[in-house]
């Protein structure tokens, strides 16, 4: 069909149409950027992690690439219209490292572990039964990991149904089960540690019989005389040596061969690239001078122990290191730990009513589904209680110890632990959307970010096998040509035969002992377990930067309400002044705030409400509820041309007559005047440390209420301990100053900012910054967020299950203010960690490489053979590793010890 047979159709159906021209046709959006992440093996040091992160950033639909060493983790943004999940594992193998995607940010695409696929035959009825299903886009079977991977439409299947029916028509022969992308990332670690042990006992028993012929045999007659006796021109010693030896260094030993050659191919260098070149000196040189002793007759001395038993430190270094690096992302999995593996689903009959249950797989349930909690089970999904009442211990997500009382209509966290009552709860949330799934996404995230600090370590990486491999071939060419020249005794090097092989041994030991991986290790370790640790206390850092940046706080900005103080207000006094009865000024300003949402405006309609109705409702809660909503519809007065003014208060018409509703500014700039009777009450009331809400009606001023919030009970104590850790505590509100310099005062605090319009606190933190000072914000993230946004960092306090507060850099899930206190203290112990750490990589190597490379000979003697030098580069990372572990024994500062109070 052509265009105008379709404008014909069109202006017969009695419409106008036109053929518009191809460029103003909007052409089809290209796909949204998906984020994927990768396991990326092989990666020794910030060497390696600079190298993938520059082939990623250089392939053509990459928005981003961040790669984390500790984690052995890389995050991708990518265009899946320009570039697939394949090609960018391919390209991560041909950088010379093992990659595989873990997880994506597609929803709707999962994999599946299948039980029974034992032969082809299962594979074409599960072929069958996935052919049948509608909604199922497409699916990929992968036969000898016994997986499945899906796409499927969310608006057309499920994927419990998909479950189920893979189950019901093989007849219960074939099992499907979600992969969680934690274990299997946690399988992966297993399984490089098992690798890496694997190759260290072939190794070992490899060198163990090369170190006994070099060191114990000569001592044995028997055996002694059997190692000496010549098979050809050469010794049986030194062939058994030799084919152990080469057995080490190109089987066990060719895992370095291939990263080096791959890191060389594509312009970098690494640790690999160091261990290569020293243990291929060292064999080299023990071929050729076996080689030249058995054409010749004369035998210089060899050193086939040395290369053998430098792959063994190295393999056993790294061994150490995979099982350090794997208690430092501790914290992740044991929030995973935390889901449990299945949950009972309650099953309904045709009327609607619960007929049984089903025990199904967690990662299956789906919103709105009925689940039954039993004592002493964890609740499955984020949810509400629909039946039952229990008491439940959140402490593992939100770090609050008290169990909470849990009764209809209460929200339930997924992950925690039902003590007492069983329960029925509704799920809400599940998979990525609940509070356990954004908890481990923060401290992920957290792990994967770079601290400022890394900066350094990737500059020293980039620069330190050049380096090292230059002071090696220096390190050789002054000591041959010294020996050559006549510079130092004879017998210096009659041990080693002549002066090459002297001055080969120290070039080999400057290489050997060299580490990179120390200074690429010393912030990532640290910043992983202090994240995780911070996540166990309810502190959830979303990065390595803003843990850097809150070492230096110099100034803490409270907010009033809600953070400094409970958030609970309260009437306490209401105060007419006309003739009015104080019901019908209670129902007046209640139907006025009764469209607000301020805490103040919830404040006042309880007070009205139990005024009215104290005693006249059911005892039940539920019935006390309904009855509330009936009332209320009912009961208040109808409002019109409502608005809120922000700082202020609110106005709107009801009964055809003007009602203003807030504070002095609100009122005298409508030109109301306000009796000195009650300005008096008014002052006396604000020197209380209570807030007043003025109320005029008609143009006349009528009354006014009386409203405290009290203090937090730590908020006193909390602001001298800072004072005590040398940061300055600051009140920011938008009430005024009488009651804001009173609840400054009763807290401790000098520095009042009052009525301060939401939009002004931004204004307020960038007054303290001006002198560089490092300014923090403690707010509850709802009406705070520009201010928390303009701090270098923002801490959203009492976030409880609402922890993806964007403004902030700290989410502090507990409504305490001790944590304030925690956040600070944890970034100053981590960054204090993280500097030893750099101090003893740096120590190491600046002291290392001399006593390697023999500055100490000519005064003492001693030489550091390289096998040994081996040792101590292998063991110099497990070091800074366990020196970053030691944050793991982190505990909270209590108050009496940051106050220097000693309580009798």
């Amino acid at each position: 069909m052509q265009d105008e047979d379709i404008v014909e159709a069109i202006e017969d159906a009695g419409f106008e149409a036109e053929i518009l021209p191809d460029s103003t046709v909007s052409q089809p959006k290209s796909q949204k950027t998906l984020s994927g992440q990768f396991r990326i093996g092989g990666m020794t040091c910030a060497a390696c992690v600079n190298s993938v992160e520059g082939i990623l950033k250089k392939l053509p639909g990459i928005k981003r690439a961040v790669v984390a060493l500790a984690t052995s983790l890389g995050e991708v943004e990518y265009d899946p219209s320009a570039i697939s999940k394949d090609e960018i594992v391919q390209a991560i193998e041909d950088a010379g490292f093992d990659a595989a995607l873990l997880q994506s940010s597609e929803q709707d695409k999962v994999l599946l572990s299948v039980t029974g696929l034992h032969t082809e035959g299962d594979v074409d009825v599960l072929h069958d039964i996935l052919k049948k299903i509608e909604g199922l886009r497409q699916f990929g079977v992968n036969f000898g990991n016994s997986e499945v991977e899906i796409v499927f439409d969310p608006e057309v299947v499920g994927l419990r149904q998909i479950v189920d029916t893979i189950e019901m028509e093989s007849n219960d022969r074939l099992k499907a089960h979600v992969q969680n992308p934690y274990l299997r990332a946690a399988s992966n670690d297993a399984q490089e540690a098992t690798k890496t042990l694997h190759l260290l006992r072939s190794s070992l028993l490899l060198s163990i019989p090369v170190f006994f012929i070099r060191m114990v045999c000569p001592h044995i007659p028997l055996i002694s005389s059997f190692l000496v006796m010549h098979l050809g021109p050469f010794c049986i010693g030194d062939l058994l040596k030799w084919i152990l030896v080469s057995m080490i260094q190109f089987v066990v030993g060719k895992r370095f061969y291939v990263a080096a050659y791959r890191a060389l191919r594509h312009g970098s260098t690494n640790m690999d690239v160091l261990v290569v070149i020293g243990t291929t000196a060292s064999y080299v040189y023990s071929v050729c001078a076996l080689l030249y002793g058995a054409f010749t007759g004369f035998h210089p001395p060899i050193y086939f122990e040395t290369s053998a038993m430098i792959i063994t430190f190295v393999l056993f270094g790294k061994y150490l290191e995979v099982l350090a690096k794997g208690k430092t992302s501790d914290a992740i999995k044991k929030l995973v730990e935390l889901a449990p593996a299945t949950a009972l689903l309650l099953l309904k009959d045709k009327e609607g009513k619960y007929s049984g249950k089903k025990e199904i797989d967690a990662s299956l349930v789906q919103p709105g589904d009925a689940l039954k909690v039993l004592p002493g089970s964890k609740v499955p999904a984020d949810g509400v209680v629909i039946w039952g009442t229990s008491h439940i211990n959140e402490s593992m997500v939100t770090g609050e110890s008290v169990p909470i009382s849990k009764e209809v209509s209460s929200p339930v966290i997924g992950g925690t632990m039902n003590l007492h009552g069983v329960l029925h709860i509704q799920a809400t949330k599940v998979g990525s959307g609940t509070v356990l799934s954004q908890i481990i996404s923060l401290v992920e995230t957290a792990q994967m970010s770079k601290a400022p600090i890394q900066k350094f370590a990737d500059y020293v990486a980039s620069i330190f096998v050049p380096i090292v491999i230059t002071l090696s071939l220096l390190t050789f060419l002054a000591w041959f040509l010294c020996g050559w020249l006549g510079a130092y005794p004879n017998s210096w090097s009659a041990e080693s035969s002549n002066c090459f092989v002297f001055s080969l041994m120290f070039s080999i030991s400057v290489v050997v002992i060299a580490c990179p991986c120390a200074l690429g290790l010393a912030t990532p370790t640290a910043v992983m377990v202090a994240t995780g640790v911070g996540a166990n206390h309810g502190v959830l850092v979303k990065g390595g930067d803003a843990l850097e940046r809150a070492q230096n706080v110099k100034y803490v900005v409270f907010d009033k309400t809600g953070t400094l103080t409970q958030g609970k207000a309260t009437v306490t006094t209401a105060k007419i002044f006309s003739g009015m009865d104080l019901g019908d000024f209670l129902t007046l300003v209640a139907s006025a705030e009764a469209s607000s949402e301020h805490p103040l405006a919830k404040a006042i309609l309880d007070y009205a409400f139990h005024f009215h109705f104290f005693g006249k409702l059911p005892s039940a809660k539920e019935s006390i509820k309904k009855r509330r909503e009936e009332i209320l519809s009912q009961w208040l007065l109808e409002v019109t041309d409502f608005s809120a003014l922000p700082g202020k208060g609110i106005q709107c018409w009801i009964n055809g007559k003007k009602i203003l509703v807030g504070n002095r500014a609100l009122i005298t700039e409508n030109g109301i005047n306000i009796p000195d009777e009650a300005e008096h009450f008014l002052v006396d009331m604000e020197l209380s440390a209570k807030t007043c809400i003025l109320v005029a009606y008609d143009g006349g001023f009528i009354g006014l209420i009386g409203i405290t919030d009290p203090l937090k009970r730590e908020a006193a104590v909390v602001v001298q301990g800072l004072k005590k850790m040398g940061v300055h505590p600051v009140m920011v509100t938008g009430d005024n100053w009488r009651t804001a310099q009173a609840v400054a005062k009763e807290v401790g605090i000098e520095d009042v900012r009052a009525e301060i319009m939401p939009a002004g606190k931004a204004d307020v933190i960038r007054s303290l910054q001006k002198d560089g000072s490092v300014v923090a914000m403690v707010g509850d993230g709802i009406n705070d967020s520009p201010a928390l946004a303009a701090a270098d960092v923002g801490m959203a306090i009492g976030a409880g299950t609402d922890i993806a507060i964007e403004a902030a850099d700290y989410v502090l899930v507990r409504n305490n203010l001790e944590d304030v206190i925690t956040a600070i203290d944890l970034s100053r112990k981590t960054f204090s960690r993280i500097r030893w750490n750099y101090f003893f990589a740096m120590a190491y190597n600046v002291v290392a490489i001399p006593v390697a490379a023999g500055a100490l000979f000519p005064f003492t003697g001693l030489q550091m053979p390289p096998w040994l030098a081996g040792a101590c580069m292998a063991f110099s990372s497990v070091s800074v590793v366990c020196s970053s572990l030691l944050l793991r024994r982190y505990r909270k500062p209590r108050l009496t010890t940051v106050l220097q109070i000693t309580v009798e």
